[in-house]
């Protein structure tokens, strides 16, 4: 059973994706989830902030580009638990040959991982509906329940799922036209015709669904902190669906900010929130509603989205906002918020990037934790623009050293500047925990650097510290760089398997130390 939020308490950042044990097919799955749990339950750690899981789109490796904001990406499916899959050993020799690849890869290669998983399952699906959908056995009734139970979003989603495979993965605007204006006689005559598409779709949700709920009985009281994106890919089941309720001629993004000079073109539609609003955010409601379900608590992704939106129109036009007016803006992002807190589950934001005053003092009123990242936590209007004591961040906090986005605090601290280092230096929090500063103005990356900070964030007043997994090991490995599309974006992966962490020295050393931090500032 998982602990009741609240209080102080600490956890870490690890990306599903980047945490394949022994026998994961080249990327972490749902059955990783038990042993890196026990790792950080061991570690006092009370919760595993992972990134979304929501399927993504084909071709596309970022998990905020899904095909779905409800679908579990198959990717995650454990194979070894799929009772229908007859093992490796049925594997031709070229494919087995590619699964050593992968699972002796240094990153996630998504393409063979995919083409793997894809093909495996589709042999489990086959022996299923043989054995056991076509003789109604419990198995397959187990399913029709689960169908019934999900069918207020597997329906459309499977649906879309198979039109998108029979169309050859196009996107679904260059669909024929009555598929892309769900005329109600070309849905009932795809939905005959790829019954059996339809099915596989729903069988790869219902198998995600069974492990996701096995997974979270297993999971040592550690709380599982899923991810809420803003927006879903435009060529996704969601926005097929709901049409009216995007803007297709213009793209979302974000304006100029720390991470780009420039701003970010995320290439996803616009909300159309007056349509929304009419509608009463039901698909904000069923998205709060599927992320408590699946998880303890879900932070959201681009807080100052929801409050207003940054958009491009497609034209080439000027930049606007949506809403235009401060005043219609505090009142989107107040009833967004109140949405997604009428799921019932923790919720925190994510609150980086420029975030006008009018939303800080409205998350404040409202007790939405917010992002304390130590390198952007200044006193920006302060001569010399001194850090903030991590002593002094608000208790409806979450204290971090990055996020995802952010490069690794190695090498950040290696790129700061010496008038920078001295500052954190300086520190009250810093100087308690570290004895002798000495170090920390030399500009060296040294274990001893690393670690007065890793604790000094869990010193912090914030009631919740959340540290990326490559911080704790003093790593320089990024997940993401911001408005670039790479290969090299969401492949990171840890270099020992999930499943062998207390075989090696270091991840065993890490371990003790976070129990003892944690134990010491009050987190345990």
């Amino acid at each position: 059973m998982r602990e009741p939020a609240g209080g102080r308490r600490a956890g870490v950042l690890i990306p599903l994706f980047s945490c394949p044990g022994t026998t994961s097919w080249g990327i972490g799955d749902i059955g990783d989830l038990a042993p890196a749990a026990a790792w950080l339950a061991a570690a006092g750690q009370r919760a595993l902030q992972l990134l979304p899981i929501n399927e993504m789109a084909p071709g596309q490796q970022s998990p905020y580009s899904a095909i779905s904001a409800m679908a579990i990406d198959p990717l995650f499916i454990n194979l070894l638990s799929v009772p229908e899959f007859p093992g490796e050993e049925s594997l031709s020799n070229t494919d087995r040959a590619l699964l050593t690849h992968v699972r002796q890869s240094r990153t996630v290669e998504y393409a063979p991982v995919r083409h793997l998983k894809r093909g495996a399952l589709r042999v489990a699906f086959d022996r299923f509906v043989e054995a056991e959908w076509r003789r109604d056995t419990n198995r397959s009734r187990a399913l029709k329940d689960f169908l019934a139970e999900q069918a207020w979003w597997i329906d459309d989603y499977a649906l879309f799922r198979a039109i998108h495979a029979h169309e050859g993965e196009r996107p679904w605007t260059e669909w024929p036209e009555p598929l892309q204006r769900r005329d109600t006689a070309a849905l009932a005559d795809a939905r005959r015709e790829l019954a059996s598409e339809v099915l596989f779709y729903q069988y790869l949700q219902w198998l995600a669904h069974t492990q996701w709920r096995l997974a979270r009985e297993r999971v040592h009281g550690v709380a599982l902190l899923g991810d809420l994106p803003f927006m879903v890919d435009h060529d996704s089941a969601d926005v097929w669906a709901r049409q009216d309720q995007f803007r297709l001629d213009a793209s979302v993004g974000a304006p100029p900010d720390a991470f780009s000079a420039t701003g970010q073109d995320w290439g996803m539609h616009v909300y159309r929130w007056d349509t929304l609003a009419r509608d009463d955010f039901a698909w904000l409601r069923e998205r709060a509603r599927r992320s408590a379900e699946l998880y303890d608590g879900f932070r959201i992704d681009h807080l100052v989205g929801f409050y207003r939106t940054y958009g491009r129109p497609r034209d080439g036009g000027e930049p606007f906002f949506t809403p235009a007016d401060e005043s219609d803006q505090l009142a989107l992002g107040e009833r967004v918020l109140a949405v997604f807190r009428e799921s019932g589950t923790d919720v925190i934001a994510e609150d980086l990037g420029i975030v006008p005053d009018f939303i800080r003092a409205s998350m404040s009123r409202l007790g939405m934790p917010g992002f304390c990242v130590l390198r952007w936590e200044r006193l920006w209007h302060t001569e010399g623009q001194p850090f903030r004591d991590p002593s002094e961040y608000p208790v409806r906090s979450v204290a971090a050293s990055g996020t995802h986005d952010t490069e690794t605090m190695a090498v950040w601290w290696e790129t700061a500047t010496d008038r920078e280092r001295r500052q954190v230096a300086d520190l009250p929090t810093i100087r308690r925990v570290a004895g002798d500063v000495s170090e920390m103005t030399r500009g060296a990356y040294s274990p001893a650097v690393r670690d007065v900070l890793l604790e000094a964030l869990l010193a912090s007043g914030s009631e919740l510290t959340l540290l990326p997994v490559q911080d704790i090991c003093g790593w320089r490995d990024r997940i993401n760089v911001p408005a670039t599309v790479t290969d090299h974006n969401w492949t990171f992966r840890l270099p020992w398997p999930v499943d062998r962490l207390d075989e090696i020295p270091e991840a065993r050393e890490r371990q003790a130390r976070l129990r003892a931090w944690s134990q010491k500032h009050g987190r345990i």
